[in-house]
């Protein structure tokens, strides 16, 4: 297995309709690896408590933002996700000059869900994150039983006005804000020669390895990537493609585009195989802040055979349970030494079922595409009731409190239906 990994897009006005921003990522995993989607609500600390990540424990603080994550079922951080204050996150695989391999530290899919339930605006976002690099760094394996799989990390951070690409080589970073348009990021580093933020010694120490000569232009991709390899040339060939996508809907783009691009198969995007796509997410973030965002997950492998199910951030909202997957607490073998036992049954009830029907729809041709056409007006009935309150606003918030559990219900009636 070669992994590759995972693509993010960000589409901002004048590229979407109706004044919004629309998000989206595909995380591409093992093909047997579990994910959730998980919601955590708002909370107060002590003074002094501190938070188990994945490998390490660091410093709490005193208040964290509700968030609803997509993450593999094995670890504390997340791939993608949102928090109340429609900030989203998704992160990348990157690989370049600097080497990635290092002690375990936090990773980029905890980085993702720390910088979630701290920051209030991308901008923010990209300081909780930097500043958390600096001081507990990045490493560690990124699979579950596979000690060897470690790397740098990208991301893309959204929220109601801009976007901001950061890029990451060990301890050191460089980031860029996108206040318009389109971008995508694959497994590669993109950004160039406008930064708008950055580690104060970045540039100081690229020099001193003799990647930059101190004179000539600063090109962040160029001073810290690799010349070239097969993993570059991959995420290039999807990079390429993902941007020829949302070009061609450019000025039209919206959750049902990006939907489609994350679907997208011949693109490469919609990775298929022993590394492929094990969870989507679409965000759709109106500018207007009277407006609720509507953050759309699948829980369950291969987009094109998943419903998108909506999420809104309201006061009280109820416990995820059919995408959350056994938790095994201390006997978890993430937790013990040496970790890369044989690993716990991490299924959701919604991954069982999903995959009790992927069978049948490979199998049985006629059986396959009625089920697949009911799943399509499932997410067809679901986005057009979502369209109302992103126009319109929240009348009632308790009715929705419920309302990505119910869609997945709905979602598991309509199979057992089909």
């Amino acid at each position: 297995m070669h992994p590759s990994s995972c693509d993010t897009f960000v589409a901002l006005p004048p590229s979407t309709e109706g004044q919004r921003i629309i998000f989206g990522k595909n995380s591409d995993r093992p093909c047997d690896e579990v994910q959730e989607v998980v919601y955590f609500p708002a909370k107060d600390y002590e003074a002094e408590e501190k938070v188990e990540c994945t490998y390490i424990e660091i410093e709490q603080v005193a208040h964290t933002y509700a968030v609803v994550l997509s993450k593999p079922a094995w670890l504390w951080g997340a791939e993608m996700g949102a928090n109340e204050h429609q900030v989203c996150i998704g992160n990348e695989a990157v690989w370049g000059k600097e080497s990635a391999d290092g002690d375990e530290a936090l990773l980029g899919m905890d980085l993702v869900r720390l910088g979630l339930e701290r920051a209030d605006s991308a901008e923010k976002a990209v300081d909780v994150i930097t500043e958390l690099l600096e001081k507990y760094g990045q490493g560690g394996s990124c699979m579950e039983d596979e000690s060897g799989f470690t790397y740098h990390n990208s991301f893309l951070i959204s929220d109601r006005k801009e976007a901001w690409l950061l890029e990451t080589s060990g301890k050191y970073w460089a980031a860029e804000r996108v206040e318009a348009g389109y971008r995508n990021i694959s497994n590669q580093y993109g950004i160039t020669t406008k930064i708008d933020k950055e580690h104060p010694k970045m540039r100081e120490y690229a020099q001193s390895k003799g990647w930059w000569d101190g004179k000539s232009k600063f090109n962040f991709a160029t001073v810290y990537s690799f010349t070239t390899t097969a993993r570059i040339e991959a995420s290039g060939s999807r990079y390429c493609e993902g941007k020829k996508l949302l070009q061609k809907s450019d000025g039209h783009i919206t959750a049902e585009t990006m939907m489609d691009i994350l679907r997208d198969k011949d693109s490469g995007i919609n990775m298929e195989g022993m590394f492929m796509t094990t969870g989507s997410m679409v965000s759709v973030i109106p500018t207007d802040p009277a407006l609720p965002g509507v953050h759309y997950f699948t829980a369950t492998p291969d987009p094109e055979r998943s419903v998108f199910k909506p999420f809104i951030f309201v006061n009280h909202v109820n416990e995820l349970k059919e995408t959350t997957s056994p938790s095994y607490g201390p006997d978890d073998p993430v937790k013990k030494k040496p970790r890369f036992q044989s690993k716990p049954d991490r299924k959701h009830e919604l991954f069982v079922k999903h995959e009790l029907v992927a069978a049948i729809v490979e199998s049985y041709k006629d059986r396959g595409k009625k089920i697949t056409e009911s799943m399509r007006q499932l997410e067809k009935e679901k986005m057009t009731q979502m369209e109302e309150l992103l126009s319109q606003g929240i009348e009632n918030p308790k009715r929705w409190e419920d309302l990505f559990p119910r869609s997945v219900q709905d979602e598991m009636y309509a199979y057992g239906k089909s």
